[in-house]
């Protein structure tokens, strides 16, 4: 059966003068498939978009800003992903520079800025508390440490789901 996922992206603002990363608390809409989580921002990429075109546009309309420096840090393909379990192919890029002022919440949820030190103690599995701060899905421990270390190749994995818990976590450096 040929894969045929939904195209994404996902992307951590890094302000590296304060060393916090923006994230969405998913705490707005009661029938949201990630409430109760913390993550990126992103989304989907619409039909005839590039994946940098539909990065750019979830960006001015999730955090009001228009992204200046960008790098395209993985992809990674997810199957099985959620309470709907949807095959996705995402991009994964960290930005460190943009233009404009993220407000305090949007439809989605909370915008916060955090310490990208408590990120990484996130992504921890021995840092119960650092996890329980920031409720991440189980899968993103995996990846987010590769998003903010100093390899200049980018990563490529597959993280099989079930539902809402990863089977297994692949990836190369190219």
């Amino acid at each position: 059966m040929p894969f045929t996922p939904i195209v994404g992206t996902l992307a951590y603002l890094w302000d590296r003068d304060t060393d916090r990363v923006l994230l969405i608390r998913r705490n707005a809409r009661p029938d949201d498939d990630h409430l109760g989580k913390v993550n990126g921002l992103g989304g989907k990429v619409e039909p005839d978009e590039s994946v940098v075109a539909g990065l750019r546009r979830e960006l001015r309309e999730e955090a009001e800003v228009d992204l200046t420096d960008l790098r395209l840090r993985g992809t990674i393909t997810w199957t099985n992903f959620g309470p709907r379990r949807e095959e996705w192919l995402g991009f994964v890029f960290l930005a460190t520079a943009w233009t404009g002022t993220p407000p305090r919440a949007n439809e989605e949820g909370t915008l916060e800025w955090v310490r990208r030190t408590d990120l990484l103690a996130a992504c921890d599995p021995s840092d119960v508390d650092a996890a329980g701060r920031l409720p991440l899905w189980a899968g993103d421990r995996h990846f987010i440490p590769l998003v903010f270390d100093d390899e200049p190749r980018a990563f490529h994995g597959t993280m099989p789901y079930d539902g809402d818990e990863p089977l297994s976590w692949d990836y190369e450096r190219l």
